[in-house]
């Protein structure tokens, strides 16, 4: 019997067993690069470049407009019994094709569109203040400040440093990710890591089924 005086002790082993068994836990999310994570940049403008400053776009450059229905955004996220996986319905942006090569990026996604894999309770779990918060912040966006060329994990072609909100917290994000243009528009896959506490989404789950910290972004756009 565990008596008032074993129980802080009893709570302690379990505890450590529990993030023990964390720890050991074998998750897709492990798989995934991880995302360096800076505290957000204001992005360049054309005076800060030392371009031109008038309105007249680039004769070399164009505008591709998000095709939603043949793109996905989804994630990963992981408790000690195993992976969930969910995704983003609605959400819309473009991109900026300049002499054949993708130049910069912008994402906007409706946090309100979410589906999980356990639908309805973990859904609207994840939708409540304990994790997103969508009646407060209903929309995440990403911005990106630079694209390179690259070779990185995966096959990845390029490397992308940008702004990404979530909860309202912006942070700049580098991670690895494969970029083509073609004449039927562009294309860009991703898949790397966060530690969503950096964005204030920090509720730690059951004592006895913790929440990883890692969250893993899966990308799949089509520009058009």
């Amino acid at each position: 019997m565990i008596t008032h005086q074993h129980r802080p002790i009893f709570c302690a082993l379990t505890l450590s067993l529990a993030l023990t068994t964390l720890a050991g836990c074998k998750s897709e999310i492990d798989d995934k690069p991880k995302a360096k994570v800076e505290d957000a940049e204001k992005p360049a403008t054309k005076a800060d470049k030392g371009e031109a400053g008038d309105d007249q776009p680039d004769a070399a450059s164009k505008t591709l407009t998000l095709d939603a229905a043949s793109s996905k955004i989804g994630f990963i996220g992981a408790k000690i019994t195993g992976d969930h996986k969910g995704s983003f319905e609605a959400f819309e942006g473009s991109a900026t094709v300049d002499e054949g090569k993708i130049a910069s990026v912008e994402i906007n996604v409706d946090v309100d569109s979410m589906k999980t894999d356990a639908e309805p309770d973990l859904t609207n779990h994840l939708k409540s203040a304990d994790f997103f918060d969508v009646a407060e912040f209903p929309t995440a966006k990403f911005t990106s400040l630079s694209i390179t060329e690259k070779a990185g994990e995966g096959g990845a072609t390029h490397e992308i440093a940008g702004n990404l909100e979530l909860k309202g917290q912006a942070k700049k994000v580098t991670f690895p990710a494969t970029l083509e243009v073609s004449d039927a528009g562009a294309h860009g896959k991703a898949e790397f890591s966060i530690d969503r506490k950096l964005w204030g989404i920090d509720h730690p789950g059951k004592p006895d089924d913790l929440i990883k910290d890692e969250v893993a972004l899966l990308l799949d756009l089509n520009f058009k």
